[in-house]
C-alpha cells in the first residue's frame, strides 16, 4: 500500500487544490499563532468548504491544553482530525475527534511512552529546541518503524523530495507529513517541489 501524504501548514486554497490534485491523504491547518504558517479558524474553513470529502481536514495545535478553545476553533474551522503538540496537552478523551498525538523524537527516545495513549496516530517529528513543531530536522527513522507496533505512524521532520523515498523505505510509515520541505516561503507552497515530492513517495512504493 502506498503511504499516504499530508501536506501542512496550508493557508491558501491555491495550495490546498494543488495538494488534492497532486493526491494528498489530508491537508493541515496551523492554529498555532507564534507560527509563521499560522491560519485563522475562519479562514481555513473557506479553504475546507472546498476539499473533496476523501481528503481529511487536521487541525494543527502546539501547548494548547484547553479543551473549549481547541473544541471552538475546531468546529468553527471544519478541521476532522486534530493534530497535538506538546509540551502541554488537554484530556483528548473529552474532546471527541480523532488524535494525531505528537512526539519530537530526541536521543534516547522511550517508545514505551506510546503505549498509554489511545490515539487515532502518532507523528513522530524530529527534535529542534524552541520549537513545538515544524522543525525541519530530521531524526533515525528506523525509530519511527519501530514504533508502529504501537500503532498508525506519520513520520514528520526534514522530509524532502530528495529524502523521503529513503524516509519511507527505512520506517514504513502509515504516511508521511511536509511542509517546510514542500515551501517556496513559509506560507506558500512550490508546486514543482511538491511534484517532486509526490513522485519519491510513489517511487518508493517500488
Amino acid at each position: 500500500m502506498q503511504t499516504r501524504v499530508k501536506i501542512c501548514g496550508v493557508t491558501s486554497l491555491e495550495d490546498a487544490l494543488a495538494a488534492v490534485e497532486l493526491g494528498a491523504a489530508a491537508v493541515g491547518f496551523n492554529f498555532y499563532p507564534p507560527s509563521p504558517r499560522y491560519i485563522s479558524p475562519t479562514r481555513a474553513a473557506e479553504i475546507i468548504r472546498h476539499l473533496p470529502p476523501q481528503v481529511d481536514p487536521v487541525g494543527v495545535y502546539a501547548d494548547e491544553w484547553r479543551t473549549e478553545n481547541i473544541l471552538e476553533i475546531a468546529q468553527r474551522s471544519g478541521v476532522r482530525i486534530l493534530q497535538l503538540h506538546g509540551p502541554r496537552m488537554p484530556q483528548t478523551e473529552i474532546l471527541n475527534y480523532p488524535i494525531i498525538r505528537a512526539f519530537a523524537v530526541t536521543p534516547g527516545f522511550d517508545l514505551h511512552q506510546l503505549s498509554r495513549y489511545n490515539t487515532y496516530a502518532f507523528l513522530l517529528d524530529g527534535f529542534a529546541e524552541k520549537k513545538l513543531g515544524g522543525t525541519g530536522q530530521t531524526f533515525d527513522w528506523s525509530v519511527a518503524r519501530a514504533a508502529a507496533c504501537y500503532g498508525q505512524i506519520f513520520l514528520a521532520g526534514g522530509l524532502t523530495p530528495e529524502n523521503v523515498c529513503d524516509a519511507i523505505r527505512t520506517a514504513r510509515p502509515f504516511a508521511v507529513d511536509v511542509a517546510s520541505g514542500v515551501e517556496a516561503s513559509p506560507e506558500r507552497k512550490d508546486r514543482k517541489k511538491m511534484e517532486a515530492f509526490f513522485a519519491a513517495v510513489k517511487s518508493a512504493a517500488t
